[in-house]
């Protein structure tokens, strides 16, 4: 679980109404906050609580820097993040060395999604994020193709490691 880590506005939850499998094949679906907060969208920016370190091993959150594993809306601007979605991890039922990944992805439209697929370490040998290194494979962004930070119709692929980035840009 993660929340707002590159300032998008979904965070990531282990929900079953956000991940599942029908006819053998993976739904990842983005569902809206406010559901979540009792159909009350007034709660998104004052009085709502997402607290993801009591739903969920402290060790599947990344931390609370950048408004990590729990907020509450209100005093000093916060917002809680208006979609929910899911993330997958493999870390301790599979991982490889060499090869290659395909991936066959329909990703989802509307604003303030952020669809992305990623390969992050199975150890931190180098220290956490980033210096033992995270592969974005694709990431882009839900809304519109006029949207001025990239629409649906434009992705981005990055390397993290070290204290540096390094980011290819496609489209």
């Amino acid at each position: 679980m993660t929340a707002c880590r590159r300032c998008s506005s979904q965070y990531y939850t282990n929900n079953r109404s956000n991940s599942f499998v029908r006819d053998g094949v993976l739904y990842l679906k983005p569902t809206l906050t406010q559901e979540f907060l009792g159909g009350d969208e007034s709660k998104l920016m004052n009085g709502g609580v997402i607290d993801l370190w009591g739903s969920t091993p402290a060790d599947q959150c990344t931390g609370n820097a950048f408004f990590g594993c729990q907020r509450a809306a209100g005093g000093g601007g916060n917002v809680l993040n208006p979609i929910q979605s899911a993330r997958l991890r493999t870390a301790n039922s599979f991982s490889f060395k060499y090869g290659r990944v395909e991936i066959r992805a329909q990703l989802p439209r509307g604003d303030w999604i952020w669809p992305a697929l990623w390969m992050m370490p199975r150890h931190n040998a180098y220290g956490g994020w980033p210096a033992s290194g995270e592969i974005d494979i694709m990431e882009s962004r839900g809304n519109p193709p006029g949207y001025p930070l990239g629409g649906h119709n434009a992705y981005g692929s990055t390397l993290h490691w070290s204290a540096q980035e390094h980011t290819q840009q496609g489209g």
